[in-house]
């Protein structure tokens, strides 16, 4: 069994907390009063991956197929997904994003992004911000397989 250090393990440790505050935190800056956060999290997995299944949708989420069902029809109801059989098999139909949901989807990116590179200006010097974009290039190391 390969030991691991006092350091590596407090690494893992803090970055959890932290990436999970920063998760959180980006979610509430564009968070919206209409949708609920199952709403708001399957309108930018649809946006992610284009046309599916609400079985594909609730698989990726880790929901029950028919807790996907009730909060994509909550969606269709608000025009920001549409439903529309699938080609390959008239049983099942697509769920894709309409222009409202797109520009909903983008809309929140845009507002997180600018949200962040706001707090990135205000809240650290240029010295620091190189440190952070220093930590993010090792950071990346995680992300490879």
């Amino acid at each position: 069994m390969v030991h691991i250090s006092g350091s590596a393990a407090r690494a893992a440790r803090e970055l959890r907390v932290v990436f999970s505050r920063l998760r959180r935190r980006i979610r509430e800056v564009a968070r919206d009063a209409d949708l609920t956060p199952p709403q708001e999290s399957a309108l930018s997995l649809v946006g992610k991956h284009g046309a599916a299944t609400a079985s594909a949708l609730a698989a990726a989420e880790g929901v029950r197929p028919q807790s996907m069902a009730a909060t994509l029809a909550a969606l269709d109801q608000q025009g920001l997904v549409r439903r529309a059989p699938d080609p390959d098999d008239g049983r099942r139909q697509l769920v894709t994003l309409t222009e409202a949901g797109r520009a909903r989807v983008e809309g929140n990116r845009q507002l997180r992004e600018e949200w962040l590179a706001r707090a990135f200006q205000d809240r650290f010097t240029e010295e620091e911000r190189e440190t952070v974009l220093t930590a993010l290039e090792l950071l990346e190391r995680l992300s490879r397989p």
